[in-house]
């Protein structure tokens, strides 16, 4: 079983500033991590590999430095890695980004794709189902527990107030939820062969071949007007009355501001 994972290198919100000038994420002297779903995602794969014996491939796009996650992820126990970068994939958004990891997938080949199900610095949960979609594959989302048996897997997926269980064969593609799992440590000595091999392919435009229409700024929809941080402020109120006309005020003013 062919495996590929995508995964992001994402701010660590922890410590996640925005300009109040510009509106743009502060992105110098922020540490970048492994986007927490994605390495939920990443962790079933290898389950599935400690399984079955699968091969996984993981793949990031991004910026040179995108490679620190990848490193990640071949410590963790990924057989492959690829840097998915050009500068003419910046500004991609989801639309334009599902378009160069579909192709790039397509190009490696594939039995089973997983994602996270969203990445922290954007929160949009779209970029696995489109990949899905233009693949033409099914796709299972929300994925928080999923086994293999008998050729096909048995999927529970988290809903709002419910719990979905589904089933289904290859190709298939899963968006995985952060709580699924608690992923594994790194390996330290195949964190030591990495850093001795550098490993990591990339790939650019050269090698996918993709319109340029259809990628970066220019072939992305979704433009982000503004970034900001909201303000919260709190208002103290004291009511005054009995205690039935206390309970009768403060309903009321509870609906008014549709908090009940």
């Amino acid at each position: 079983m062919d495996i590929v994972v995508c995964i992001k290198q994402v701010p660590d919100t922890t410590e996640l500033k925005i300009d109040p000038i510009t509106g743009t994420l502060i992105r110098k002297g922020v540490p970048s991590i492994m986007n927490y779903d994605d390495k939920a995602a990443l962790e079933e794969a290898l389950k599935l590999k400690d399984q079955i014996g699968a091969k996984v491939t993981a793949i990031s796009m991004g910026p040179e430095q995108a490679k620190e996650v990848l490193e990640e992820a071949l410590a963790m126990g990924a057989d492959d890695a690829i840097l998915i970068s050009d500068k003419v994939f910046s500004g991609s958004d989801t639309w334009a980004t599902s378009n160069v990891l579909s192709e790039a997938i397509k190009k490696i080949g594939f039995d089973v794709i997983f994602t996270g199900r969203q990445a922290i610095d954007g929160d949009t949960a779209q970029v696995g189902p489109q990949i899905a979609q233009k693949l033409g594959i099914p796709q299972v989302t929300y994925v928080r527990k999923l086994t293999y048996k008998g050729g096909k897997f048995l999927i529970e997926r988290e809903m709002d107030d419910y719990i979905e269980i589904v089933e289904a064969k290859t190709p298939v593609l899963f968006s995985v939820v952060k709580e699924a799992n608690n992923p594994r440590y790194l390996d330290v000595r195949r964190l030591v062969d990495i850093c001795k091999r550098d490993p990591i392919q990339v790939w650019n435009n050269n090698d996918l071949k993709i319109d340029e229409s259809i990628i970066g700024l220019k072939g992305s929809p979704t433009k982000v007007k503004k970034t900001f941080t909201p303000v919260f402020e709190k208002e103290t109120k004291i009511i005054e009355g009995s205690t039935d006309e206390k309970v009768q005020t403060l309903i009321k003013e509870l609906k008014e501001k549709h908090l009940i």
